[in-house]
């Protein structure tokens, strides 16, 4: 044995060691400690922002709902085979990057950028499931304020949420630019939504997405307007640490599941129909294989080898969660645009389930 191999297997013996744990209820396969730890305790904690709607937004009666959280449910309905096996953490942006270093949080779905220094081993450590909303930042203004463009802000103070690429973005287009103006940056989303409504700035900037939801609990929502300028790349996605890969893996192929599930035309209402299609017909391979009727996909993931039927029952698919959170079914009445499937247009796309 070579010295370098002999320097590297202890290495290799504590991974193996390290991604051993205990399977979910009807799993298998290779398990991370993580999981174990998961589904010893009996639910997933989620980290979430908790107080924007179509994302994440807790009602009068103290229940979740938005997309983000049908992605914390669709992950406890595959390792769990029940959605309501969550327990949800409010996170700031501040927050929520230790909260999941230190295991406070098991997943962060928590409208979150995914970039470079976020997922690299010398940055924040993380790992990105797929985008779950294309997004980009954009601007906010009174309509009574006649501000059209973001020229017509130079000298102006924007209120911003400090520790996000919001901040960092409004520096580099408004240097690019060369507009001068005054950031006011507060520690969290609401510090900055109330100092916009108290008229200590001209002007909030956030996630486009993130705006229109919070323009629609305004007292008066008409009464504010999204500037038509988009000042960046925001692809909004659930994240893990990346020091766990089956853990991440689990996340990664959970989101693929409702993509892939829209794309087959598979839904909440239709998914025991289409099991039952796939247990009758043994020449349908790749519905069986998604469905978990043949096939390993679940024990490679350590998850049940029913893991996508139990997703699609208790979440649907991508468009049905998109539709009813932040689409026509909602308040927000988002029009999908990138995030439609691929194949009109858009940039929602899963890997091959093979």
């Amino acid at each position: 044995m070579r010295p370098s191999a002999r320097r590297w297997l202890p290495l290799a013996v504590l991974l193996a060691v390290g991604l051993v744990g205990c399977a979910p209820e009807g799993g298998g396969g290779v398990q991370s400690t993580k999981m174990g730890t998961i589904t010893s305790r009996g639910k997933l904690i989620c980290g979430v922002d908790g107080s924007l709607p179509g994302f994440s937004f807790v009602g009068s009666d103290g229940t979740y709902s938005g997309l983000d959280v049908d992605v914390c449910k669709a992950m406890a309905a595959a390792l769990f085979g029940d959605p309501g096996k969550v327990e949800y953490r409010n996170l700031n942006s501040s927050e929520r990057f230790a909260a999941l270093a230190s295991g406070e949080v098991d997943l962060l779905s928590r409208n979150t950028t995914m970039t470079l220094s976020r997922d690299a081993a010398g940055g924040n450590a993380l790992s990105f499931a797929p985008p779950t909303f294309y997004d980009g930042q954009g601007v906010m203004v009174p309509t009574a304020s006649g501000i059209t463009t973001l020229k017509a802000l130079a000298g102006k103070p924007i209120c911003v949420e400090s520790g996000t690429t919001t901040e960092l973005n409004l520096a580099d287009r408004m240097r690019e630019q060369n507009i001068p103006y005054t950031p006011l940056k507060f520690q969290t989303g609401d510090q900055t939504y109330a100092a916009y409504l108290q008229g200590r700035c001209v002007a909030v900037t956030s996630d486009r997405s993130q705006l229109a939801g919070k323009r629609s609990s305004f007292p008066q929502p008409d009464a504010h307007t999204l500037l038509p300028d988009v000042m960046s790349k925001e692809p909004l996605a659930p994240a893990t640490v990346n020091a766990d890969p089956v853990w991440a893996d689990a996340v990664r192929w959970t989101v693929n599941t409702l993509f892939q599930a829209e794309e087959l035309g598979i839904t909440k209402a239709n998914i025991a129909a289409k099991v039952a299609e796939a247990k009758a017909n043994p020449n349908q391979a790749d519905l069986r294989r998604f469905l978990g009727v043949e096939g390993e996909f679940g024990k490679q993931l350590g998850l049940p080898a029913d893991f996508v039927p139990k997703i699609i029952a208790a979440v649907g698919n991508y468009g049905e969660i998109f539709d009813r959170n932040v689409g026509p079914g909602s308040r927000l009445k988002l029009d999908r645009g990138v995030n439609r499937q691929w194949k009109e247009g858009g940039l929602i796309y899963s890997p091959p389930f093979r």
